[in-house]
């Protein structure tokens, strides 16, 4: 079976996005859902406390995940490393959309480490702006109902000038749009069908060692 499962947060990609992504990422790898799941809870609850997904997630044996990101499992790093672990000891797949990375029981520790990685930066760099949007949030924009269309265009590879005019909107403010929810890298993580290996030596590439900081 393979199922999609989608996590709304006010501070990163709603609903509508995340199933817009998935749906073209699955449509891309040939990849036919029979089931979505979308979780309600929010960010700040613990694993141990939403019920609903750990029944879920533990129903899954043999079967194929396809989630957006690692956030979306949770932005507890204690709660990812559980789940990773139970998803993988029963045999399941799971496919990261953005960073267009498939783990499974055979995969190199490394990947799984950048992708737990990747996590805690996004945690560290939130903390330390203390206040305000955290990274990666996204607010609403007047650009979100032609999501679909903006996604397709960059598939054919149109430029950004291109897809203003054909939406008659200002290339500027189309720009920043498309920048702010990465959808470039998002759109090229969905096309490169067979670039697995690329995309894991990225994932493994942004792993940051500690630092010093007495001698800097």
């Amino acid at each position: 079976m393979i199922v999609s499962y989608i996590r709304p947060d006010k501070d990163f990609d709603g609903v509508y996005e995340q199933l817009k992504l998935i749906n073209g990422y699955a449509a891309q790898k040939e990849l036919t859902i029979n089931e979505e799941m979308v979780d309600q809870t929010s960010q700040n609850k613990r694993l141990t406390d939403r019920h609903e997904v750990v029944r879920f997630f533990r129903s899954l044996d043999g079967d194929t995940l396809i989630v957006y990101d690692t956030w979306t499992l949770s932005s507890y790093i204690e709660d990812v490393v559980q789940m990773f672990s139970c998803l993988l000891k029963n045999n399941n797949t799971i496919h990261f959309v953005k960073p267009g990375v498939v783990i499974d029981r055979k995969s190199d520790t490394m990947v799984v480490l950048g992708l737990i990685d990747q996590l805690r930066q996004i945690l560290q760099d939130d903390a330390k702006k203390g206040i305000g949007r955290p990274k990666g949030s996204k607010s609403s924009s007047k650009f979100d109902i032609y999501l679909e269309e903006i996604i397709q265009l960059l598939k054919q590879r149109k430029s950004v000038s291109e897809i203003a005019r054909v939406l008659g909107v200002s290339r500027s403010s189309l720009k920043d749009y498309i920048e702010s929810r990465e959808l470039k890298e998002v759109v090229s993580g969905i096309s490169n069908i067979g670039d697995d290996a690329d995309a894991e030596a990225t994932v493994i590439g942004t792993i940051r060692c500690p630092v010093d900081e007495s001698t800097i």
